[in-house]
C-alpha cells in the first residue's frame, strides 16, 4: 500500500525538529517532509503530490493562510491543516474556507497522530480514481452559495451587529423568505411570530442562521428536478436529519463546534445526490429505478452505474467549498462507520444515527433497502447503550416531517 505523503511547514527550525521527533513512530505509515517557508512548500508541491499539508500560521513572507489558500487553488485534493500557536479569533477567522482543520500549539502527539490518520482516510474518499473520473465528466461544479460566503466573511468580525447579518440575508429575497418560513415552522418551536431576519438571528443565534442559509443556498443554487427522484422531499429529509444530529450531539458534548458541525453535516449529508441529479439527471434517474427494481440500496445502484457513491461526491464538494474536516468526514463516512478511523463520538456518528432514525420512521420514502443503525460499530466503541435514548430524542423532531 502506498504511503500517505504529508508536508509540514514552519519557519522555526526547533518546531520542525520537535515535529520530527514527535512523529517518528508513524514513519512506517506515512512519508513525512518538512520545510521552513511557504515559497519552498509550493516548490516542493510542484514536483510531488501531497495528501495532507500542515502549516504554521505566522511566517515571514507568506503566512499560513495565504499559503493554504494557494494550495487550495492549485491542489484541491490535498487536505489542509493549520497547526499554530496563533489561535486567536482573528487568525482562526482568516483560515475559514481554506483550512479543513485548525489545531492549536502545543498539540498532544497522540491527538495529532489521530487527526493525521483520520484525514488520510478522508483523503482516500476525496481522491478515489472513480470519483476523479466522474468529476472530470462534469462541465462545472456548484460554487459555495454567495450569501453564505458573504455571511461567513461578515461573521469573521466578532463585533458584527445583528442588523448587518440580517441585511446580508435580505439581499436575497428568496433566501430571506425561506429562512423565515423555516423559523416560523414548528421545527424550531419558537412559539412566536418571527417577521424579520434580524429577529430570527436574535432568537436562533448567528451560527444557526448561518448554517440554515448554507443549506437553503445549496438547495436553491444546485438546480435539479426529476419525475423519479423526490428532490423536494430531499430538503425536508436533510433539514430533519440536521436537527436530529444536532440534538444527538448535544447529549454527548458541550463543544459548540461539534454540535454545529453535526447540524451542518446532517443538513448537507445528501448533497452528493443533488449534484449528481443536477449534472447527470438521466443516469441518476436510471440509478433510482435500478435500486427500486432490484430492491438494493441507492448506494449499491450508484456504485454499479457510476463506480462512485453520493457520499464520496458530497465529501469531495464540501472539501472544495472549504467546510471543516469533521463536516466532510461525517458526509463521507455516515454510511460506513466501520471505515471511520476514530473510536469516539463524532458528527459522523450523529448523522449516521439521525439518517437511520428518519428511515425507520418513514420507510415508504425510499423504494430501496433501508438504512439501519450500525449496532456492532456502536457496541465496539461503547455507545450502543445510548441508542434508545437518541431514538426517543429524535422522535418528536421526526413528527414534523409534514410541516416543512
Amino acid at each position: 500500500m502506498t504511503k500517505k505523503k504529508i508536508l509540514f511547514i514552519d519557519d522555526e527550525p526547533n518546531i520542525l525538529s520537535g515535529l520530527k521527533r514527535m512523529l517518528r513512530s508513524i514513519r512506517k505509515e506515512f512519508h513525512l517532509e518538512f520545510t521552513e517557508s511557504g515559497k519552498k512548500a509550493l516548490e516542493i508541491m510542484e514536483k510531488h503530490d501531497f495528501d495532507v499539508v500542515v502549516s504554521d500560521m505566522r511566517m515571514p513572507g507568506m503566512d499560513g493562510a495565504t499559503l493554504l489558500a494557494e494550495i487550495q487553488k492549485r491542489y484541491p485534493y490535498s487536505i489542509r491543516i493549520m497547526l499554530s500557536g496563533q489561535a486567536n479569533e482573528e487568525s482562526i477567522m482568516r483560515t475559514v474556507g481554506v483550512v479543513h482543520q485548525f489545531l492549536a500549539k502545543p498539540c498532544d502527539p497522540e491527538y495529532l497522530k489521530a487527526v493525521l490518520l483520520r484525514v488520510c482516510a478522508l483523503h482516500d474518499l476525496m481522491a478515489h480514481p472513480s470519483l476523479k473520473e466522474m468529476v472530470s465528466q462534469l462541465d462545472t461544479l456548484p460554487s459555495l452559495p454567495k450569501v453564505y460566503a458573504k455571511l461567513r466573511q461578515a461573521i469573521a468580525n466578532p463585533d458584527v451587529p445583528v442588523s448587518e447579518i440580517a441585511a446580508i440575508i435580505e439581499e436575497d429575497m428568496a433566501m430571506s423568505a425561506k429562512v423565515l418560513q423555516l423559523v416560523n415552522s414548528a421545527f424550531f418551536g419558537l412559539f412566536q411570530k418571527v417577521e424579520s431576519p434580524a429577529r430570527a438571528v436574535n432568537l436562533l443565534g448567528i451560527d444557526t442562521v448561518k448554517n440554515l442559509v448554507l443549506g437553503v443556498g445549496a438547495f436553491t443554487e444546485i438546480k435539479a428536478s426529476s419525475k423519479v427522484f423526490p428532490v423536494k422531499e430531499l430538503w425536508s429529509h436533510s433539514l430533519i436529519v440536521g436537527n436530529c444530529a444536532k440534538k444527538i450531539a448535544m447529549t454527548q458534548s458541550e463543544d459548540n463546534d461539534l454540535i454545529d458541525n453535526s447540524f451542518i453535516a446532517g443538513l448537507l449529508h445528501d448533497i452528493g445526490k443533488l449534484v449528481m441529479l443536477a449534472k447527470m439527471d438521466k443516469l441518476y434517474e436510471k440509478t433510482t429505478l435500478l435500486a427500486g427494481e432490484e430492491g438494493i440500496s441507492l448506494r449499491s445502484a450508484e456504485k454499479r452505474i457510476f463506480n462512485a457513491v453520493h457520499d464520496d461526491f458530497g465529501a469531495y464538494l464540501m472539501g472544495l467549498w472549504g467546510m471543516p474536516g469533521p463536516v466532510i468526514e461525517a458526509i463521507g463516512f455516515h454510511h460506513r462507520l466501520d471505515n471511520y478511523p476514530d473510536n469516539k463520538f463524532s458528527p459522523a456518528i450523529a448523522v449516521h444515527l439521525a439518517n437511520a432514525f428518519y428511515y425507520e420512521k418513514y420507510p415508504d420514502t425510499i423504494t430501496t433497502a433501508p438504512h439501519a443503525v450500525n449496532i456492532p460499530h456502536l457496541e465496539a466503541i461503547g455507545l450502543s447503550d445510548n441508542i434508545e435514548q437518541w431514538r426517543e430524542l429524535c422522535s418528536e423532531i421526526l413528527e414534523q416531517e409534514g410541516e416543512l
